[in-house]
């Protein structure tokens, strides 16, 4: 059966995050609308991709290449995207990392080549890096101990502290980037590590900003599971208000988040050590300025980590949203709104 032709007036979307948060986001929106931009946090120096900054002083990759692949309509192509060596001097490495390192040396401009990238791979959309700035994540505790580098961040413990982050050195926003949530219809901040992947997307300086301003509906997708010494006891409120705290101001219009706890079974089976399901407290979300929508938006299959090069991959927890839900979700979000203001 022959997909239907998207319609002439398109939803503009924005997600902001990186990594496999919005990667599911991205593979199910991109059926509902061809104007997507995926704004992806530059800070990862994990794996492959620090490697890669550290050797050739490239900026990261990863995420950009997962945001990249989500969008391909190239099957084979994108397969070869995320081909990850498994012996030799390359071991570990992912051939799309790999290729997006070489487009940035080859053109002297990272923001080149990932334009190129986006035509080898035939992409719905566009991939910005939210900055172009070779920056590290960096964090301060109460106790004034700092913490540098993504990597090392998401392996401290910090309990029920909320740390002060910022980027080494200040970093710029990319233009494309802010012109993208200021144009959208939505933005959507996706669901992924809370302070390794969505805080050096939204501590970028003009990020908040452009949050505030835009005219879009802003819709946060919550997490399924806690962070083991970051978010234990974290419930739905809780996330939206770190986003918000991280971003420097309030600007959420909508809150998504899962009802569907996953089995003990489930969670003993598949989740990390530590992981507990996101809980919620509807008499808080009720009181929340923002509208609190609650689903089912558990994949209803175990995620399959194919990447056994990956140790970064295998440390992640198996379970997963439902991508075709959380986009329709959204989508049902932002119509009900538009029908309650109109």
């Amino acid at each position: 059966m022959m997909k239907e032709p998207f319609a002439r007036t398109e939803i503009k979307i924005a997600v902001i995050g990186g990594g496999t948060g919005s990667f599911t986001l991205l593979s199910a929106l991109k059926d509902h609308t061809s104007q997507i931009a995926a704004l992806v946090n530059m800070a990862d120096d994990g794996g492959s991709t620090g490697v890669l900054r550290d050797e050739l002083g490239a900026l990261p990759p990863g995420d950009v290449r997962q945001c990249l692949v989500a969008l391909s309509r190239t099957p084979e192509v994108r397969d070869l995207f995320d081909y990850r060596f498994d012996e030799g001097s390359l071991k570990g490495h992912a051939f799309g990392n790999l290729f997006l390192t070489a487009l940035e040396k080859m053109t002297g401009d990272f923001g080149k080549g990932v334009e190129l990238a986006s035509q080898v791979l035939n992409i719905t959309g566009v991939v910005e890096p939210i900055t172009l700035t070779n920056v590290k994540l960096a964090m301060r505790r109460a106790s004034g101990e700092e913490t540098h580098g993504e990597f090392e961040i998401a392996h401290k413990e910090f309990k029920d502290e909320k740390p002060e982050f910022w980027l080494e050195p200040n970093a710029t926003p990319n233009p494309r980037a802010i012109r993208a949530i200021e144009s959208a219809d939505i933005v959507v901040i996706a669901p992924g590590n809370l302070y390794g992947s969505l805080a050096p997307a939204l501590i970028v300086p003009g990020v908040g900003e452009a949050l505030a301003r835009t005219n879009a509906f802003k819709v946060y997708v919550c997490n399924l599971v806690t962070k083991p010494g970051q978010t234990d006891d974290y419930k739905v409120n809780d996330f939206a208000d770190e986003i918000e705290r991280l971003a420097g101001t309030r600007f959420l219009d909508a809150v998504l988040y899962n009802t569907k706890r996953p089995t003990d079974d489930l969670m003993d089976k598949y989740a990390k050590a530590g992981e507990r399901s996101v809980e919620y407290d509807d008499a808080t979300l009720e009181a929340a300025p923002y509208i609190a929508a609650g689903t089912n938006l558990l994949a209803g299959s175990i995620w399959k980590n194919f990447n056994a090069a990956d140790p970064i991959a295998a440390s992640r927890t198996l379970i997963r949203h439902d991508s075709a839900a959380v986009a329709a979700a959204i989508i049902e979000l932002y119509e009900y709104n538009r029908g309650s203001k109109s």
